[in-house]
């Protein structure tokens, strides 16, 4: 399973030193023993419990977003060595999602999805991304997918 790998990754790194991956894989971890308390308390559940792959590449996935979201904020801050240490832990971290699927893989998908679901317009979005996104599971990033299904249900302006 995927976090027994974050935590044999987490041993190799604590003997390297490498400061970077120590850091990053300890923080998901702890996250992800959150999600299993919180889990575990909302369903009464006596005993261990265990987080599916396609739930930590959920939680993956949210810890990219929060780490391109402060890269944003630190580029107009001007903090160059905070951008460094986020794109780093950013790319540690997608070490452990699936591959990921092109803008082209995600454009053929988005036509595809738009056909079988019926939508001809922007309100239909919705449908849209629930059926994409149940499809796509920790491989695309959401507000890619979000962009392209967009531009495919927006109307061509008419010459």
């Amino acid at each position: 399973m995927l976090k027994q790998k974050i935590r044999n990754d987490l041993t190799k790194a604590t003997k390297g030193g490498d400061e970077v991956v120590i850091s990053t894989l300890r923080m998901l971890l702890a996250v992800v023993l959150n999600r299993e308390k919180e889990r575990k308390y909302k369903e009464r559940i006596e005993g261990e419990v265990e987080l599916t792959d396609e739930e930590m590449f959920e939680i993956i996935s949210s810890e990219i977003k929060k780490r391109k979201e402060a890269i944003f904020g630190y580029k107009q801050g001007k903090r160059a060595d905070l951008v460094k240490k986020e794109e780093a832990e950013m790319s540690i971290l997608q070490q452990y999602l699936p591959e990921q699927l092109s803008e082209e893989e995600i454009r053929k998908l988005a036509q595809r999805t738009i056909k079988k679901v019926g939508a001809k317009e922007m309100r239909d979005m919705g449908k849209v991304m629930a059926e994409i996104m149940s499809e796509v599971k920790g491989r695309a990033d959401g507000g890619l997918v979000s962009k392209i299904v967009k531009e495919l249900l927006t109307p061509k302006e008419q010459d």
